[in-house]
């Protein structure tokens, strides 16, 4: 959630409770700059920062930073035409497009909603000096954004003010199309209810960017459902308040709250909840890598 950062990435993210390292060398082996593009699990191109830059113009954008909750003006190339350009307009066709970044934060993003709001690729703060911020929503951490990070043209867009920080992903190494519906593993049984199926809708939007539901998801955060589900061992109103106010149970804790700009903010926590329930019975062992 930011379960991102918002949430992407507001949201349900139980990384407090538990201490994790993200191996950096991966990463970096192509280079500090190097951006990997992918399509249907393939290598599309792998572009520098300054071969992404030629594709487009370099812009300036104010945008409302949610990490930091105030205004922002970073310097970009708006995201369209890097698609257009590295993928042709078949990405416009695409069901998602996944985003992984170094610290293993990897949301998922429905290309429709490139195709009817403005995103950029920023790379660089207007004012210049390091490219770096800090984010209140982890605890005041003081993070790296480079080699890339996702804005979205949010200050005449409700709908993109109440998203939050969930799709906005920094430390981007990885771009990928999913012509297919990602994380199968993860949609609730079919005949589950609305209830249920708004629960699933708001877990992918606000959480699983960080966490894994039977190994399928981000790698920022703990797996929630195998072996033992979340809902099995934290009682149901502590997890909620987990969710909701991670800071009132655990001191320090980078997890994220779930976003105070989200509307019917107590209702989405129930939700993710009874998603949560409803897939603790149906675990399935993650794929070995």
């Amino acid at each position: 959630m930011n379960i991102y950062r918002v949430l992407q990435y507001p949201v349900l993210m139980l990384s407090g409770m538990f201490a994790y390292a993200f191996p950096l060398g991966p990463a970096l082996a192509q280079g500090a700059s190097d951006i990997e593009f992918k399509a249907d699990g393939r290598t599309v191109k792998s572009l520098s920062l300054e071969e992404l830059r030629a594709i487009a113009p370099v812009v300036s954008v104010k945008v409302f930073e949610a990490h930091e909750n105030k205004e922002r003006v970073y310097r970009a190339i708006a995201a369209r035409p890097v698609f257009d350009k590295i993928f042709g307009k078949n990405w416009e066709k695409a069901q998602e497009i996944i985003f992984t970044s170094i610290d293993g934060y990897q949301p998922s993003i429905p290309a429709a909603k490139f195709l009817s709001h403005d995103a950029y690729l920023a790379f660089a703060h207007d004012e210049g000096g390091p490219f770096t911020m800090v984010n209140t929503l982890q605890n005041n951490e003081n993070v790296s954004l480079g080699p890339l990070y996702l804005i979205w043209d949010n200050l005449r867009s409700k709908a993109l003010l109440e998203s939050g920080a969930s799709d906005m992903p920094y430390q981007i190494k990885t771009i990928a199309l999913s012509l297919e519906t990602p994380y199968p593993n993860t949609l609730p049984p079919p005949g589950s209810s609305a209830r249920v199926q708004r629960g699933f809708a708001h877990f992918h939007k606000y959480c699983i960017s960080c966490h894994t539901i039977n190994g399928e998801g981000g790698g920022k955060a703990p797996e929630l459902n195998y072996p033992a589900s979340v809902v099995e061992y934290i009682k149901p109103e502590y997890l909620k308040r987990w969710i909701e106010h991670p800071q009132s149970i655990r001191y320090n804790t980078a997890m994220p709250a779930l976003g105070q700009e989200i509307p019917d903010r107590d209702k989405v926590a129930d939700e993710i909840i009874v998603y949560l329930k409803v897939m603790s019975m149906g675990k399935r062992a993650p794929a070995k890598q």
